[in-house]
């Protein structure tokens, strides 16, 4: 595979897949509960609770979607999230039950879980090996303006079309357009034998690598509660420190530009620095943040700013740091791994976070998320020198 020649076209293919398969799995439900309530008289905590079930799924496939890129490559496994995403999206469509609906999402947690991040990086690890930092950072750039492309098309087709016809329209998407991409602009690879295990289950793997990914793994994990918890329960922690929905909103709509732009940084001058270095910053700014939106008003703004920078900066670190400190031998399964627990803990957040303000209100919850982004912090410091140790640098 040559490298400088293919990415001109293996990069776009698969970020403007990631822009779609984005749009038609986890950010579709944010658009269509309200439609599809109305329209079927279903209970919302059901209909919102499909993306849970998706994402616990997607979770639960990702070691086998790792074994997967390992053994074949990524094109058939990302052609194959296309599919199944369709399919997904095709039986909500149909669906005449809620029943049917939870079904819908247990089809596109599994294209989830073949066809999100995790996959693509894999993917991009597979053909470009300890070179695939700056094609994840540019990946990560594409997959940034999926909620921003997809948002108003949801919702223009929404109101052209209906809910269901907004679902089949994905499908034909996923069918149309992100299944030829990645089928023709995703090189095919030779089979290989993947290892037999990730390091930190192989009986032959040294201590000191178990200890790396259970720290690493705890790392993303938490980060994963903290920022998925926010993203649900954001509006309400703002308009808990007095603010109306309508500034709560635009403020909320810093987080975006703010990822946007720590992603950017990070293209520009990311080959500079260990990639470890950007998960510290992601998760200090990502605390810090979250400390600043329990101070004055006046400085929630830059609280916001701060956690999107760090929120931007987590997606490029997810999958660049492994590579740095594993290599690429045996990338594809280890990140399998690694999602696992992310994704489950993605789909049960939002529930947590119900819990926590239940019980102990909306600052005391906030506390409570900056205190885990300061744990969180803490065990990316506690990688840095094994991380600087092993001299993968940014490559």
């Amino acid at each position: 595979m040559t490298d400088t020649h293919n990415r001109v076209v293996v990069i776009p293919a698969i970020g403007i897949g990631q822009i779609l398969s984005w749009g038609a799995s986890y950010y579709l439900p944010a658009v269509l509960v309200q439609p599809i309530a109305r329209d079927t008289q279903w209970p919302t905590p059901w209909i919102v609770g499909a993306l849970s079930v998706g994402l616990l799924i997607s979770g639960l496939v990702s070691p086998r979607v790792g074994r997967l890129i390992e053994c074949y490559g990524g094109r058939p496994v990302l052609a194959g999230s296309a599919v199944l995403l369709a399919i997904g999206l095709i039986l909500q469509g149909f669906a005449p039950g809620i029943e049917m609906m939870v079904a819908a999402w247990v089809v596109i947690g599994v294209g989830m879980g073949a066809g999100l991040y995790d996959p693509a990086f894999s993917t991009l690890a597979r053909l470009y090996g300890d070179g695939a930092r700056s094609a994840i950072t540019q990946v990560t750039l594409f997959g940034g303006l999926a909620s921003t492309v997809c948002w108003p098309l949801s919702a223009w087709f929404v109101e052209q079309l209906g809910w269901r016809g907004t679902s089949f329209a994905y499908a034909a998407i996923e069918l149309a357009i992100v299944l030829p991409l990645y089928w023709f602009g995703v090189p095919r690879e030779a089979r290989a034998e993947p290892a037999p295990r990730p390091p930190a289950a192989s009986p032959r793997a040294r201590r000191e690598d178990r200890f790396l990914l259970i720290v690493l793994g705890a790392c993303m994990t938490l980060a994963s509660v903290v920022m998925t918890v926010i993203s649900v329960h954001l509006l309400a922690i703002l308009q808990s420190r007095g603010l109306s929905l309508t500034e709560a909103v635009g403020l909320g709509m810093l987080i975006g530009p703010a990822q946007v732009g720590s992603r950017i940084i990070e293209a520009a001058f990311g080959r500079k620095h260990n990639p470890i270095w950007s998960l510290v910053v992601s998760t200090a700014t990502v605390a810090i943040g979250l400390a600043t939106l329990l101070g004055q008003v006046e400085l929630i703004a830059t609280g916001l700013i701060l956690y999107g920078a760090g929120s931007g900066l987590r997606s490029i670190a997810r999958g660049t740091v492994p590579l740095a400190m594993f290599g690429r031998e045996g990338y594809a399964v280890l990140m399998g791994w690694l999602a696992m627990p992310v994704l489950i803990a993605s789909a049960l957040s939002p529930s947590l976070g119900d819990l926590l303000i239940l019980h102990l209100g909306i600052r005391d919850t906030v506390v409570v998320l900056t205190a885990l982004g300061v744990v969180t912090t803490g065990l990316a410091v506690i990688l840095v020198p094994k991380a600087l140790r092993r001299g993968m640098g940014a490559a």
